[in-house]
C-alpha cells in the first residue's frame, strides 16, 4: 500500500491594509478554504503593506463622512453600503459589530503606517504565525473594539496582548529601517500592479484580486497545486 501523499507546501502573500473591511473578509474566507484543503495544501500566509489612505492625518477622518468624500456617495449610499458590509462578514464569520465597553465611539479611518510598520517586524523578527496572529488582531482592534491604531501606545498595547515585547514593539514603530521595508513592500505592490485590496500571490506566481468565497480560493489554491505537481510532458 502507498503512503499518502503529503500536503503541498504554498506560500500566500497578501496585500491588505487594517482599514480594509474586505480585507478581513477575504482573510476568513481564506481560512475556511484552507481548513477545507487540510492535507492537500500547507499554506504558509505573509501579509504585506498596503495603505488606502497613506495622507490620512493623524487625527483620522469619520468613516461614514470619509466614504462620502472618497466615493461621492451620499449618506443613503453610504449606509446601504454598511449593510451590505455587515451582510457578507456574516457569511464569512466576522462581525462588524461594536464589542468594547461602553456606548460605541464614532466609527473611524485612521492612518495605518505605523500599523505596517509594526506588522513588517512580526513577520521579520518572529515569523508567518505571528504575523498573522498580529494582523487580525488589529483588524479586531479597528473594526470591532474602534481602537485608534494609529496611536502607538494603542499597537504597543496590541502587540503585547499577542505575546510580544512591548519595548521591541515600540522601538520597531518608529524604526526607519521597517519603514523602508513598509515603502518597498508597497513598491512591489505597484510592480505587480496592485491597485486595490486584498490581493493574494500564490507562490510568487499566481493573483487572486479581491475577497473572494472559499470555494473561489480553494479552487484556485488546488489548480496551483495541480500545475506545480504535474510532470511536464
Amino acid at each position: 500500500m502507498s503512503a499518502p501523499a503529503s500536503a503541498h507546501p504554498v506560500t500566500i502573500d497578501i496585500w491588505s491594509d487594517v482599514m480594509c473591511p474586505w480585507c478581513v473578509i477575504g482573510a476568513r474566507q481564506l481560512d475556511t478554504a484552507l481548513a477545507g484543503l487540510t492535507g492537500e495544501v500547507a499554506a504558509t500566509i505573509r501579509f504585506h503593506p498596503f495603505e488606502l489612505n497613506p495622507d490620512m492625518p493623524p487625527e483620522g477622518e469619520e468613516q461614514r463622512a470619509h466614504i462620502m468624500r472618497k466615493y461621492g456617495r451620499s449618506a443613503d449610499e453610504a449606509a446601504q453600503g454598511r449593510t451590505r458590509l455587515h451582510a457578507v462578514g456574516a457569511q464569512a464569520g466576522y462581525s462588524f459589530d461594536y464589542t468594547g465597553p461602553g456606548d460605541a465611539p464614532p466609527a473611524m479611518m485612521w492612518n495605518t503606517r505605523a500599523a505596517h510598520r509594526l506588522l513588517v517586524w512580526a513577520l521579520r523578527d518572529h515569523g508567518p504565525a505571528v504575523q498573522v496572529r498580529l494582523k487580525h488582531a488589529l483588524f479586531d482592534a479597528h473594526f470591532q473594539a474602534r481602537r485608534n491604531v494609529c496611536d502607538l501606545n494603542v499597537l504597543a498595547d496590541i502587540a503585547v496582548a499577542c505575546g510580544l515585547d512591548r519595548a521591541a514593539a515600540t522601538a520597531a514603530l518608529i524604526d526607519p529601517e521597517l519603514d523602508a521595508i513598509v515603502a518597498a513592500g508597497e513598491q512591489q505592490a505597484w510592480d505587480w500592479n496592485i491597485s486595490g485590496v486584498p490581493a493574494m500571490i500564490i507562490n510568487g506566481k499566481y493573483l487572486i484580486p479581491g475577497a473572494q468565497d472559499p470555494a473561489t480560493y480553494a479552487d484556485a489554491l488546488r489548480r496551483v497545486v495541480a500545475r506545480e505537481t504535474t510532470a511536464p510532458a
